[in-house]
């Protein structure tokens, strides 16, 4: 608990940009929330390794989304059943299950689709969001937490200056 609290302000205090930590997080809110083995979680894994986002936030947010997951299965079912009993889906989805390529995503299954759905709609909300309050966290936290007494006669400290050249912080 206390390495993945200490990866996570590793993450936030790093120099990256806060859109691309965001991002990862959004990618892991979709693998997160659908099945872990789904051919659009690996088109995600490539996009994530192709263009260098975070893939210690990736990971992160796929472990707190998966958590959450299995609170929200019930609200994925209903989603799901309600998108796959609509009459406008009745022919998209007809067509898409018999292209075999959708077939191995299930997304007849209602609580695949409704937790697709969800993190299609919820994918650039959360984005905003979790931009905003990594700039948020950099601007005061950080910066109140440089200022105190305790983190400047830490990091003025020869174990810190050890630790930060051989571990990378």
């Amino acid at each position: 608990m206390i390495r993945q609290f200490a990866k996570l302000l590793r993450i936030l205090n790093s120099e990256t940009a806060p859109i691309n930590i965001s991002l990862a997080i959004c990618f892991g809110m979709v693998i997160g929330f659908t099945q872990m083995w789904s051919l659009h979680n690996f088109i995600i894994l490539f996009i994530v390794l192709f263009f260098r986002i975070n893939l210690s936030a990736l990971i992160l947010g796929t472990l707190v989304f998966k958590s959450l997951s299995f609170i929200f299965n019930g609200v994925f079912h209903q989603i799901g059943l309600a998108l796959l009993t609509a009459d406008f889906y009745n022919n998209i989805g007809t067509y898409l299950y018999n292209i075999t390529f959708w077939k191995f995503d299930r997304i007849n299954n209602t609580i695949v689709a409704g937790s697709i759905l969800v993190s299609i709609i919820g994918f650039l909300p959360m984005l905003f969001l979790f931009n905003f309050l990594i700039k948020k966290y950099r601007e005061h936290i950080l910066a109140f937490a440089r200022k105190t007494k305790i983190a400047k006669a830490l990091m003025s400290s020869e174990i810190y200056h050890y630790y930060k050249k051989n571990y990378q912080l």
